[in-house]
């Protein structure tokens, strides 16, 4: 057996091999802190409900491809649960939430290992639940984001080549957004960004560094396909609409008032984008259809998410449908390109990500959320939509420069790209040895 497919496997045993060589982390503290039940209870259901999303991902992805991608696909999601909980435990979390090196990343010995975290002192955007727990919260956060590319260039691409991809996006991409935009101390955070549960660093990430994948992997051989099962596809919209609840209303860090506002834009948006969705395909003369609605629920549940906690419910209706109509049209207009995103996800995650994170600087209310220092362009303040807008066209430019040096790395590594046999056969057999 080739060394490079040895390499990865000494690696992992390489890391687990450190644990015995560092002190242990699990030193009683000397600090008493306190703690509030009702918080600890939600933001542990919370982060359990994050969690159910990616296997939701599994599904919605999983039914859109042709039968003989369905595994391969699905893996992609799943395996991402696994190798980012490690990769977030070695040092992912210290580089997204370590002390700041200058408001770009976080230091990454402070938390190597998660050494100390059990001990820490609560966060200060999280006060009354456990350090530890804070952690995992924000660990299903970068378990999703990565999953979400995977659209773009589904039954095309080498299974280890994703994995190393995968490890490389987290760490280079994914983690100095997060802390850049969810550390007091980041750089778009003292900028006034404002991004209640992630749609700038997960769906706008994630869609843009799918579109920079769709271009480099290029057009698969046979475009055209029908999707498996149109009802994993519904499966997977169920169990991204229920998970999403914990994503946004968790992001309040706990059972309060804040969370239940949040929950109920979530709730109205993704309502509002799935009808609009399936009646603008009506309007154009389409019928109304499954996969509409589910790509509307979708959208809107993106849209969203970086405004949940600051815009109110009607606001947050606004939002579900302008996305939904927007994101209609960038999928008829990537059709249209040579661009293979296999399934739409920048039409989606990343359409879906900007215009929530603009609407944001447009809606966002002291009345709904006194915390934030400036209102929205509806309420005739500038400010935060000035900063939304340049941290917008500055994260878009960094995420596909970087994703696309992160693409050319990968593949001089390892190819990314499957052989045109390979993809004939699908990747089901070809990658795994496995048939649905």
């Amino acid at each position: 057996m080739a060394i490079k497919h040895r390499f990865p496997f000494l690696v992992l045993i390489l890391l687990i091999g450190l644990v015995f060589l560092l002190p242990s982390s699990e030193v009683p503290s000397h600090t008493t802190f306190s703690y509030d039940s009702g918080d600890v209870a939600w933001m542990l259901m919370s982060t359990a409900l994050v969690l159910i999303m990616t296997p939701g991902l599994a599904f919605f992805y999983g039914g859109m491809v042709r039968k003989k991608n369905v595994i391969s696909t699905m893996l992609q999601s799943f395996v991402s649960m696994a190798a980012i909980t490690v990769l977030w435990v070695v040092v992912g979390f210290s580089l997204a939430f370590g002390d700041s090196l200058g408001g770009v990343i976080g230091d990454p010995r402070q938390f190597f290992m998660f050494h100390g975290v059990a001990q820490h002192a609560p966060y200060d955007l999280a006060p009354t639940i456990p350090f530890l727990l804070f952690a995992l919260f924000q660990l299903k956060f970068a378990i999703i984001t990565p999953a979400l590319i995977t659209g773009a260039f589904a039954e095309r691409i080498r299974f280890t080549s994703y994995l190393l991809f995968l490890v490389l996006f987290s760490l280079f991409i994914y983690a100095p957004l997060a802390h850049a935009t969810w550390h007091p101390n980041g750089l778009l955070a003292q900028a006034g960004v404002l991004d209640f549960a992630g749609g700038t660093v997960v769906h706008m990430s994630a869609g843009i560094a799918a579109l920079a994948g769709a271009i480099f992997l290029k057009r698969r051989s046979e475009n055209e396909h029908q999707p498996a099962r149109i009802t994993y596809v519904l499966l997977g919209t169920g169990l991204l609409w229920f998970g999403w609840f914990g994503f946004n209303a968790g992001s309040a860090f706990g059972a309060n008032a804040l969370s239940v506002i949040a929950l109920a834009t979530t709730t109205t948006a993704s309502a509002a984008a799935s009808i609009t969705y399936i009646l603008f395909d009506t309007y154009r003369g389409k019928r109304p259809s499954a996969m509409g609605a589910c790509i509307g629920a979708v959208v809107g549940l993106v849209a969203i998410t970086p405004a949940a906690g600051f815009v109110s419910v009607p606001h947050s209706m606004i939002i579900g449908a302008t996305a939904a109509i927007l994101s209609n049209l960038m999928i008829e207009w990537r059709s249209k390109t040579s661009i293979d995103d296999t399934l739409d996800v920048f039409p989606s995650h990343g359409v879906g990500g900007m215009v929530g994170m603009l609407l944001t600087g447009v809606f966002a209310s002291q009345a709904v959320n006194p915390d934030i220092p400036h209102q929205g362009l509806f309420f005739g303040v500038w400010r935060l939509f000035a900063a939304e807008t340049i941290a917008l066209i500055g994260v878009a430019i960094f995420v596909f420069i970087g994703t696309w040096v992160l693409l050319l790395i990968t593949d001089a590594i390892t190819p990314m790209r499957v052989t045109e046999e390979d993809e004939a056969l699908g990747l089901d057999v070809s990658q795994h040895n496995e048939r649905l």
